[in-house]
């Protein structure tokens, strides 16, 4: 492909869109023959399973060159991911945020899977979790495949909570589905740690604090964003209800009101802590530490009978190829297909599989504590509609950061919902760049 004014310009426009900082170290060219080339921004605990996964795709598939590689996951990532494929050096098979994967597609960066190709390889709509695949189809197109949930949930300690008193007689933690009764158990884990009752990372951290106020946020049915992002939509007076109560938490000093990721990590790892509110992925933190904990859905403390939960799911796509090839296509979809056949070595991490015939087998169900919260994949609340909104983007640092400090008593709930309504209604009236 000839690179025209025309393409260079619309590529920096495609940039631009998905928050694009820059472009380093882009890998070598696609080749040909029976090779694959893999991209992920999979490290710690996900990258050792991840590379386990691909393992076992080489010893099944000799014939078959397989080159992945791992870059740190954000904007950087997608800054490489998307400045490859407009130069016409696409990976065969990358992963992206299904947060992120809409923009992509609305750029031109991904190629739709077709059903009969899919067919061939058994990945048909009814082998996944509803939501997952639903959430990813753009104008009921497919583009990417879900690989997992990842949603927002509560680690407790099982010895603080068995002296606090926490646990029922079955060694079950006890329903915390109101303001009140989550108060009172951070109350209790905190008499018996003499430190916390919970930890929440807030310091210098930005998708932790979005995390945890979207979740209680949707569980009062508050939205952000309305017609692809074009408009803020904040509720005042829900927001200010979620503001105020996660406030509390930390004037009260049941949670600290300054931790940073690694400190809250370490708090909940010592005993410091009771609670431990975090994306499933820690799992292996702990089990590595030799925490007594469990894990289970991040509570319902405002949703009653409807449960909500702030989520993303890694997915699974081919970027635009410049000379789209049946052959490739296959070897890229036989790829895929592996990945979510080794969905038990990748749930082991933490993730909720999308892959419905290990997620619903005796095996996940039997694998704890990660089917414990399960459900949430059904209850999962995605990042809303936006060029400039999704996993690791501008809109969370946006949010996060607001959020985190009125965790810290920086400022008012009323304050920063101003703050928010402001710098996001700035991104929201500026026009996407293509």
């Amino acid at each position: 492909m000839t690179v025209t004014r025309r393409s260079l310009l619309g590529g920096a426009a495609a940039a631009a869109a998905l928050g694009l900082t820059g472009c380093a170290g882009l890998t070598p060219g696609r080749r040909s023959g029976g090779s694959l080339d893999y991209w992920n921004l999979f490290g710690g605990g996900d990258g050792v399973r991840m590379a386990q996964m691909l393992d076992t795709f080489r010893a099944a598939n000799p014939g078959i060159t397989l080159d992945a590689v791992t870059l740190a996951w954000g904007n950087p990532y997608y800054t490489k991911l998307s400045l490859a494929t407009l130069g016409d050096k696409p990976p065969d098979v990358a992963v992206a945020h299904l947060t992120r994967m809409t923009t992509m597609v609305e750029a031109g960066l991904v190629e739709e899977l077709h059903a009969d190709d899919l067919a061939r390889h058994g990945l048909t709509a009814d082998k996944f979790a509803s939501r997952p695949w639903q959430a990813g189809l753009v104008e009921g197109r497919t583009y990417a495949i879900p690989l997992d949930t990842h949603p927002f949930v509560m680690f407790y300690n099982t010895d603080v909570c068995e002296k606090a008193g926490l646990l029922d007689s079955s060694g079950a933690l006890s329903p915390l589905d109101t303001p009140e009764k989550f108060t009172d158990a951070l109350r209790k884990a905190k008499e018996v740690t003499k430190a916390y009752g919970g930890v929440v990372a807030i310091t210098n951290e930005t998708a932790t604090p979005w995390r945890i106020f979207q979740s209680l946020y949707s569980q009062l049915g508050g939205e952000m964003l309305a017609d692809q992002g074009r408009k803020v939509v904040i509720d005042d007076g829900r927001a200010n209800r979620v503001l105020s109560f996660l406030q509390g938490l930390t004037r009260s000093g049941v949670a600290p009101a300054s931790i940073d990721y690694q400190g809250s990590i370490a708090s909940f790892a010592n005993g410091q802590a009771g609670f431990f509110f975090q994306g499933e992925w820690e799992i292996s933190t702990f089990q590595t530490a030799k925490t007594p904990f469990s894990m289970t859905l991040f509570p319902n403390v405002f949703g009653g009978g409807k449960y909500a939960v702030q989520a993303d799911s890694h997915t699974l796509l081919i970027p635009r190829q410049p000379d789209r090839d049946p052959e490739r296509t296959d070897r890229a979809l036989l790829f895929i297909r592996s990945m979510l056949d080794q969905s038990k070595t990748w749930a082991e991490g933490g993730h909720v599989p999308a892959w419905l015939p290990f997620r619903d087998s005796a095996e996940y169900k039997a694998m704890t504590p990660q089917s414990n919260y399960a459900a949430a994949a059904d209850a999962a609340v995605y990042d809303p509609a936006g060029w400039y909104s999704g996993s690791g983007s501008n809109f969370e640092i946006i949010t996060g950061s607001i959020i985190a400090s009125v965790m810290a008593g920086q400022q008012s709930p009323a304050s920063a919902i101003a703050q928010m309504r402001d710098k996001l209604t700035n991104l929201a009236t500026t026009a996407p760049p293509v």
